[in-house]
């Protein structure tokens, strides 16, 4: 069955994503043939302006006349998309009817996803976009709103790519092997020999990084890790980040991940609600000690802090293909090959080394998860997300 026929009988599919990390759009041009591997055609970035990031974080943390100022931050953020598009067929060649559809994921304002004790009416997620305009400016199909279906079927609604994961990965890998996306937050998808498919949020990132270094230091990033290497970890402050509730359940994978990867029972996701800069803030002062510690100081434990929070999580020592920002960070890099081998990691690598730059791996999952929409696929893995089974994810906003 399939849910709508492309404006042409198209191998070529766009993803868009702008993430938790609020940098900008990432694009790419994706021919997706059934049967063949998958092709990159093209991939561009489009910044963010101060202006709309300034927006787009108002949104995340709430802010007055929240209606109005949400309809700009997704006008801005659609045109960007929009501009994006165009870029794509630039340099690719192609035109507007060669495109089967976008997948467009859109800016998350809020991600509250089910929690043990919490009321259905509580838990949703919200990514602001306008596709119809979309539509209207870029003439082409548009598929949206990726996360609401299983989020309403008792679902987390995140991580949506072990799916796309596995397609991509499982024949460039030795299995298990696990595959580290590092955006804002950062997650896992678990690749199985017998095909099982796991996949969990870890926690932070670069969220905290880069929300330390914008607002202490007057830039968007640790570029490269650099201000990092130079600090020293500081132990009674690492200690105290790790208590957050969303890692201390993940200290002892037995109590999880591995009771996750053989029933299937629970899904686990998180996002900035739980993990910004005021927490690291809250964190220092709790400490009611004066420590020698300097910005760098600072980056280098929030940089170990994403290193143990994501190896920690993994049921066992396995290969790590690693993607998103993070993996142009060399000092979290080296980071993650440290801790790892400490629990029996034997490699980490960037996806770059298997053929896919590392920043077009979470856009291309939304080019993917647009043609299992058009072909009526249900793209959810209840196993990760928890879901009561699996869903047709997207909605439709035709050319």
């Amino acid at each position: 069955m399939t849910l709508f026929q492309p404006s042409a009988p198209s191998p070529y599919w766009i993803g868009l994503m702008s993430g938790t990390s609020m940098d900008g759009v990432d694009g790419v041009l994706l021919q997706l043939t059934q049967g063949s591997p998958m092709r990159t055609l093209a991939h561009v970035h489009m910044p963010f302006d101060p202006d709309l990031r300034e927006l787009l974080m108002a949104l995340q943390n709430g802010c007055s006349e929240e209606i109005h100022r949400m309809h700009l931050g997704s006008y801005e953020l659609t045109r960007l998309y929009a501009d994006t598009v165009k870029e794509l067929l630039q340099a690719s060649g192609l035109q507007a009817n060669d495109i089967a559809a976008i997948g467009a994921h859109g800016q998350t304002i809020r991600h509250r996803p089910p929690s043990v004790g919490a009321d259905e009416i509580d838990t949703y997620t919200l990514q602001i976009l306008q596709p119809a305009r979309l539509a209207e400016w870029t003439d082409m199909n548009v598929v949206c709103d990726f996360r609401s279906r299983d989020l309403a079927a008792g679902g987390q609604g995140a991580p949506l790519v072990p799916a796309f994961h596995q397609a991509l990965f499982a024949g460039h890998a030795a299995l298990p092997c696990a595959v580290v996306n590092i955006g804002g937050m950062a997650n896992v998808s678990w690749l199985s020999p017998n095909g099982q498919l796991r996949g969990w949020d870890t926690g932070p990132g670069n969220v905290l990084m880069d929300g330390w270094m914008q607002q202490h230091m007057g830039f968007p990033m640790d570029e490269n890790g650099e201000l990092a290497q130079r600090g020293r970890v500081q132990v009674a402050f690492l200690e105290r980040l790790l208590q957050h509730p969303y890692l201390t359940e993940a200290t002892q994978p037995t109590n999880l991940t591995l009771r996750t990867m053989e029933q299937g029972t629970k899904g686990r996701s998180t996002g900035r609600e739980a993990f910004n800069v005021q927490w690291v803030q809250d964190c220092l002062e709790s400490l009611n000690l004066v420590l020698p510690m300097g910005p760098a100081d600072v980056m280098a434990t929030l940089c170990e802090l994403t290193a143990i929070s994501i190896v920690q999580t993994l049921p066992r020592p396995a290969p790590m293909l690693v993607c998103g920002g993070g993996a142009l960070n060399s000092t979290l890099m080296a980071r993650l090959q440290a801790v790892g081998a400490q629990h029996g990691v034997p490699s980490v690598h960037s996806t770059a080394e298997v053929g896919i730059h590392p920043m077009q791996v979470e856009a291309a999952a939304f080019a993917w998860l647009a043609q299992q929409f058009a072909l009526g696929q249900a793209a959810n893995v209840v196993e990760v997300t928890g879901a009561a089974g699996p869903r047709v994810l997207g909605a439709w906003y035709p050319a």
